[in-house]
C-alpha cells in the first residue's frame, strides 16, 4: 500500500508532515486520509484552510457556517444583475478509468454510490448552500443546472479526484459535514459557467460609458461643429456641400450608396477630385491610384483616423436608428476634421449639443426654412381615376405597389416603380423615366425609399396607407402609423426647389386617413433622446478570450447584457448579426473572420441570400477562392428576363448575392479575387432587372392566374379542414350531451380559419381589391353549380361566416 501510494503521489508521503494549514492540498489530502476518523475532528479547521486555499474559497464558507460568505467576485460596484438565462452551460464529461487506478479509493475506501446520492440530495436541499451559491452568482436557475451537472459528474465518473473522493467518503461516514462539498461544487459550476469566473473583467470590457475616449485622434484637435437644421427641401445639405467643395480636403458621409454616388459625381463635375467608398465599391479618381483629398462614402465606411479640413454628416437624425445609429455616433465623435457639418432635423440638436459638451466642443446651429410651399389638401384622392401628372403614390409594401401599378395600367396610364430592394441603377433609371418630360410615364408608385437619395419631380404625394411595419429597439416587429418624422420626410419630396413643380401637395388615397395624416404632420417632432453604440471586433475578441467555448451569438447576448451605457446612448439591435452568427456557427472560422462575415449586410428574409452567405463561408473555411467561374455556376448564369413577379424577386436576390461578393472582396481580397468581373456581371444583371421593372405590369398580369390557382387550392384545403373539424366536433359531442347543452353544440371555427382572407392579404397572395373580385367570382361559381343546397347545415353556417368576413376584408 505504501509503495503504491508513494508511486502515485510522487513521493509526497516521504515529506514529513507539518501543520495541516501550511501543507499543499495534495499533501494535506494524503495526511488527512491516514488519520484515524476519531482524530480528524481536531484538525478539521486546518484541513478546511487547505481546502479553501486549494479551491480559492473565502474563509467562513465551509463547515457549519456556510451562510457567512465573504463578498464574492460577483460584486460589481452596484451594476445590474446579469441575465443568467444567457449563460449556456458547457459540458463537463465524467472521468473514465484512470491508468493509475482509483487513488482516492486506495487512500480511504471505495464510495457507495447510493450513499453518495443521498449526500448530494441533502447538499442540494440545504438553504444555506443555496444562499451561499447566490453570493457567488448562482441564482436558482444556475444553481439547479450546476447541481444536475455536478451530480452527473460524481455519479458517472469511474474514479474521482482524490480530494473530492476523500471529502465524500468522510461525509458518508459522518467525519465531515455535507457543506464541505461546496468548494468542489463551486469549482464545477465555474467550469460549466466560465462567465462566473470573469464577470468583473467582462464588465470592464463591455463598459461603453465614455465613447468619446475611443477616438484619441479626434480628441487631440479642436473641432468646430456646425448643425444645419431644417426640413426637407430647405437647402441645408446644399450649404454644407458648398463648404465641403471649397475645402482643401473633405469627407461626405451619407446614409445611402445613392447619396454617396451623387456627391461623388457632383464633386468631380465641379472640378474637385473625389473618391468613392461604399461597402461594395471603391473608386479612385486619380489615374495612378493615389487617394484624392476628397471622398464621398457611406457613413459606415468613413475613416476616423484620416485628417480632413471639412466633414459632412448627412441625415444626422439617424443617430437614433435602432440598427444603424452606431455609425452616426462613430462619425460624430470620431471624425478628425477641423469643421464638422451636420445636416438633419432639429429634433437632433439637443442630443448633439449634449454629446459635444462631453467632448468640450460647442455646436453652432444654422436654421433653414423650406424653399417652396407645401400644403395638405382637404380632400383625399379616393380613386385612381383622379390621378394627375406628377403624382406619386406612396405604399409601405410591395404587394400594394403591385396592386396599384396594375390598376394604373388598366386605366391606360404608365407608371414608374421604386422600392427598397431594387438595385441602385434600377432606381435611378426609374427616377429618370419619371422625371423626363418627354416620357409618357407621369405617375410614380413607390415605397418610402424615395424619402432620401433620389431627386424626383413630384407635384403631389399621395399616401396609399399610413400604416408601416417597423422594428423597434428590442428587435420586435411593430405595425403602427408612420411617425411625424417619417411623414415629413416623405411629404417633403413634393414640390422640390429643383423640380418643375414649385408648390407641393400632400393627401391620402382614402378619405378616412386624411384627418390622421393632418394630425401626424401637425405633431411636433419628438426630440431624439439617445445615440446608438455597437461593440467592436476588438471588444468581442476580448470577450472570447475569457469565454473561449461560447458561440459568437451567445457572446453578443452576454456583451449586450453586461454592457453599461450612459443615458445619452443605447446599444443597437444586433439581431441581424446574431442571425448570421448562428447561420455559420458550425463552420470552422477564426473569430475575426467570423465577425466580418456576420457584419456583411444581407436580407435574412431571402433564403437564397442566406444560403449564399453560408456557402461563401464554407468555401472560405476550405481555403478555396471564390472565382468568377465558380460564382457563375453557383447563380446559374446566364439569367433570363423575368416572366413573372417571382422571377423578378429572384433576380433581385441574385443582385444582392453579387453585392455580398463585392462586399467580402474588399475584406478578403485573396479569397474573393474577381471583383472587377463580378461588377461587370452585376451591371448586366441590373439591365435585366430594369427591363423587368419597366414591364412590371405585364409581370403582375402573368402572376395573377398563378395566385388565383394557389388561392383556389388554399380555399379547397381550408374548406376540407373546416368540414373535417365540424364533423369531428359533431362526433365528439354525441358522447358528451350529458355535460350540458353548450357542450353538445358544434363549436365555431377557430380564429385562424376565420382570418383566411386577412392572412392571404398579409402574405402577399392577394390584394384587398383582388380578394373582393375573387369573392364575387367564387360566389357566382358556387351558385351555378348548386353547391349551396347540398352542404350540411353546419357547413353552410361556417361558410356564411367566412363569406361575411371576406366581404368585410
Amino acid at each position: 500500500m505504501c509503495v503504491t501510494v508513494r508511486r502515485r503521489v510522487r513521493g509526497l508521503l516521504l515529506v514529513r508532515p507539518g501543520p495541516a494549514a501550511s501543507m499543499s492540498f495534495p499533501r494535506c489530502a494524503v495526511w488527512w486520509a491516514r488519520l484515524p476518523a476519531g482524530r480528524r475532528a481536531g484538525h478539521r479547521a486546518a484541513v478546511c484552510s487547505a481546502l479553501r486555499a486549494h479551491v480559492g474559497l473565502s474563509p467562513g464558507a465551509l463547515g457549519r457556517l456556510p451562510a457567512v460568505a465573504a463578498a464574492s467576485s460577483s460584486a460589481s460596484g452596484g451594476s445590474k444583475a446579469p441575465n443568467t438565462s444567457l449563460f449556456v452551460p458547457l459540458t463537463v464529461k465524467p472521468l473514465g478509468p484512470s491508468a493509475d487506478g482509483d487513488v482516492g479509493a486506495e487512500l480511504s475506501r471505495p464510495l457507495d454510490k447510493n450513499e453518495v446520492k443521498k449526500v448530494l440530495d441533502k447538499f442540494y436541499k440545504r438553504k444555506e448552500i443555496q444562499k451561499l451559491g447566490a453570493d457567488y452568482g448562482l441564482d436558482a436557475r444556475l444553481f439547479h443546472q450546476a447541481f444536475i451537472s455536478f451530480r452527473n459528474y460524481i455519479m458517472q465518473s469511474h474514479s474521482l479526484d482524490v480530494d473530492i473522493h476523500i471529502v465524500l467518503n468522510d461525509i458518508c461516514f459522518g467525519a465531515a459535514h455535507v457543506d464541505d462539498l461546496f468548494p468542489f461544487f463551486l469549482r464545477h459550476a465555474k467550469q460549466i459557467f466560465p462567465v462566473l469566473e470573469c464577470k468583473d473583467d467582462l464588465r470592464k470590457i463591455s463598459d461603453l460609458r465614455i465613447p468619446p475616449n475611443w477616438y484619441p485622434e479626434a480628441r487631440a484637435i479642436r473641432r468646430k461643429i456646425i448643425f444645419h437644421s431644417g426640413p426637407t427641401n430647405s437647402g441645408k445639405t446644399y450649404h454644407a456641400i458648398q463648404k465641403y467643395l471649397s475645402a482643401k480636403s473633405g469627407v461626405y458621409c451619407g446614409p445611402l450608396k445613392l447619396l454617396a454616388h451623387e456627391i461623388f459625381e457632383k464633386s468631380n463635375i465641379a472640378g474637385v477630385p473625389c473618391d468613392l467608398v461604399t461597402g461594395e465599391e471603391r473608386v479612385t479618381i486619380e489615374p495612378d491610384g493615389k487617394q484624392a483629398a476628397h471622398v464621398a462614402c457611406t457613413v459606415e465606411m468613413c475613416s476616423v483616423t484620416t485628417p480632413y479640413e471639412v466633414a459632412v454628416i448627412d441625415e444626422i437624425q439617424m443617430i437614433k436608428d435602432p440598427a444603424r445609429g452606431w455609425a452616426w455616433t462613430r462619425a460624430l465623435l470620431g471624425l478628425c476634421a477641423e469643421e464638422v457639418h451636420l445636416c438633419g432635423e432639429s429634433a437632433a440638436i439637443d442630443l448633439v449639443t449634449e454629446l459635444m459638451y462631453t467632448t468640450g466642443e460647442e455646436v453652432e446651429v444654422q436654421n433653414y426654412n423650406r424653399l417652396t410651399p407645401i400644403s395638405v389638401l382637404d380632400h383625399a384622392l379616393e380613386s385612381l381615376d383622379n390621378l394627375q401628372p406628377g403624382d406619386c403614390i406612396v405604399c409601405f409594401s410591395k404587394n400594394d405597389i403591385y396592386s396599384v401599378s396594375r390598376q394604373i395600367e388598366i386605366r391606360g396610364l404608365e407608371s414608374a416603380v421604386i422600392y427598397g430592394s431594387l438595385p441602385p441603377g434600377t432606381k435611378l433609371a426609374q427616377a429618370k423615366k419619371f422625371n423626363d418630360p418627354n416620357d409618357p410615364c407621369k405617375i410614380l408608385v413607390a415605397t418610402d425609399a424615395i424619402g432620401m437619395g433620389l431627386n424626383l419631380s413630384i407635384r403631389r404625394i399621395i399616401f396609399y396607407s399610413l400604416i408601416k411595419p417597423s422594428i423597434n429597439e428590442k428587435g420586435e416587429k411593430e405595425i403602427e402609423p408612420i411617425t411625424t418624422s417619417q411623414a415629413l420626410q416623405i411629404a417633403g419630396r413634393a414640390g422640390r426647389f429643383s423640380s418643375k413643380f414649385k408648390e407641393g401637395e400632400v393627401t391620402t388615397m382614402h378619405r378616412e386617413d386624411l384627418n390622421l395624416l393632418k394630425e401626424i404632420l401637425n405633431r411636433p417632432v419628438e426630440p431624439i433622446r439617445a445615440a446608438g453604440l455597437h461593440p467592436t471586433a476588438e471588444q468581442i475578441e476580448m470577450f472570447a478570450y475569457h469565454l473561449p467555448d461560447t458561440t459568437l451569438s451567445n457572446l453578443i447576448d452576454i456583451f449586450v447584457d453586461f454592457s453599461q451605457v450612459d443615458g445619452q446612448y443605447f446599444v443597437c439591435n444586433m439581431d441581424d448579426f446574431k442571425f448570421s452568427a448562428e447561420l455559420i456557427q458550425h463552420i470552422p472560422l477564426n473569430l475575426r473572420v467570423r465577425y466580418v462575415f456576420c457584419t456583411a449586410p444581407i436580407n435574412k428574409k431571402q433564403p437564397f441570400i442566406c444560403s449564399s452567405l453560408l456557402q461563401f463561408a464554407r468555401q472560405y473555411s476550405r481555403n478555396e477562392p471564390l472565382t468568377f467561374a465558380w460564382l457563375r455556376r453557383y447563380i446559374k448564369w446566364p439569367l433570363l428576363p423575368p416572366k413573372n413577379i417571382k422571377d423578378l424577386v429572384d433576380l433581385e436576390a441574385v443582385h444582392d448575392i453579387l453585392d455580398l461578393y463585392l462586399w467580402l472582396s474588399y475584406r478578403f481580397m485573396d479569397m474573393f479575387p474577381d471583383a472587377g468581373l463580378i461588377r461587370d456581371l452585376q451591371k448586366e444583371l441590373d439591365g435585366i432587372i430594369q427591363e423587368g421593372v419597366h414591364n412590371i405590369t405585364k409581370l403582375i398580369k402573368t402572376s395573377e392566374p398563378q395566385r388565383l390557382l394557389h388561392l383556389e387550392s388554399l380555399r379547397a384545403g381550408s374548406q376540407s379542414r373546416l368540414s373535417g373539424t365540424l364533423k369531428g366536433q359533431t362526433r365528439r359531442t354525441r358522447g358528451t350531451k350529458t355535460l350540458g347543452s353548450k357542450a353538445a353544440e358544434p363549436q365555431e371555427p377557430e380564429a385562424e380559419e376565420k382570418s383566411l382572407g386577412s392572412r392571404l392579404v398579409q402574405q402577399g397572395l392577394l390584394t384587398p381589391d383582388m380578394l373582393k373580385q375573387l369573392e364575387k367570382e367564387w360566389l357566382t361559381q358556387q351558385t351555378e353549380h348548386g353547391k349551396e343546397g347540398t352542404e350540411s347545415g353546419s357547413i353552410s353556417k361556417g361558410t356564411r361566416r367566412k363569406k361575411k368576413e371576406l366581404d368585410s376584408d
